[in-house]
């Protein structure tokens, strides 16, 4: 019997030693499961919550933003630039871009062929080029698309319904108009593609940074654009509520 009870003792002193052991393991454990869940809360600039990457769309154009290929972005910002250069440096017109372009391709190729008989070597061969009829309708549809959205949140903005959005619309066009007068749209469609192949590789690179000071700046902007609320927004009457679904 006392060896039973001398058993039965080690047992419970055992079950005890496990149990705080396993205490003690969970407890170790919350700090991590905590840190996880701060990793996942981390601010996003702009209430992003996925990759850049993804923001801009993915696939190659994403590829182009980021500098994934290095040469393919680098050719397609010098061509832009070549192209600003042409037409706003050197006040070169698109016609007439195109027109010596198309003189000095058809002269090569003409005078290329006819001396292929002298040369005895093999005329050129000269590609079949043609636009399919598919190409043109998904251009034409992902046009539609956009224009359609664009008109419809227009319209949203219009109705009254939402005075934050119609001032932030209202503020933008009304930047834009200034920079329209200031300068050309093409100089401003270049700023604008340059800026799309900086700006997210220089985010990308030091998006840890870049997000805890945007942090900052986004709760002073929330702060102030709360007392504005408060003092001169909230005394302007709005429109008509929406019918709401029974």
């Amino acid at each position: 019997m006392a060896e039973r009870s001398e058993e039965t003792l080690i047992e419970k002193i055992a079950g005890k030693v496990h149990g705080s052991d396993s205490s003690s393991d969970s407890v170790h454990n919350k700090p991590k499961a905590s840190e996880s869940s701060l990793k996942a809360k981390i601010y996003g600039l702009f209430g992003r919550e996925r990759p850049v990457h993804k923001v801009l769309g993915g696939g190659k154009p994403a590829d182009l933003f980021l500098w994934r290929d290095k040469k393919a972005s680098a050719a397609v910002l010098g061509g832009a630039t070549v192209i600003w250069v042409l037409f706003e440096l050197m006040e070169y017109h698109l016609l007439t871009l195109v027109c010596h372009c198309l003189i000095l391709s058809l002269s090569i190729l003409f005078f290329w062929s006819n001396a292929t008989t002298f040369i005895k070597k093999s005329p050129p061969q000269i590609p079949q080029l043609s636009i399919s009829e598919d190409l043109v309708v998904n251009i034409a549809r992902s046009l539609r698309f956009e224009i359609n959205r664009s008109l419809a949140i227009l319209r949203e903005i219009a109705s009254g319904h939402d005075l934050k959005k119609f001032l932030a619309v209202i503020a933008g066009f009304w930047v834009l108009s200034i920079i329209g007068s200031c300068t050309s749209f093409l100089t401003i469609f270049y700023i604008v593609f340059v800026l799309l192949h900086t700006v997210p590789y220089v985010y990308e690179k030091y998006e840890d940074k870049i997000d805890f000071y945007g942090e900052k700046v986004m709760i002073k902007i929330k702060k102030l654009y709360a007392v504005f609320d408060a003092k001169v927004l909230s005394k302007i009457p709005k429109g008509p509520s929406k019918d709401k679904k029974h």
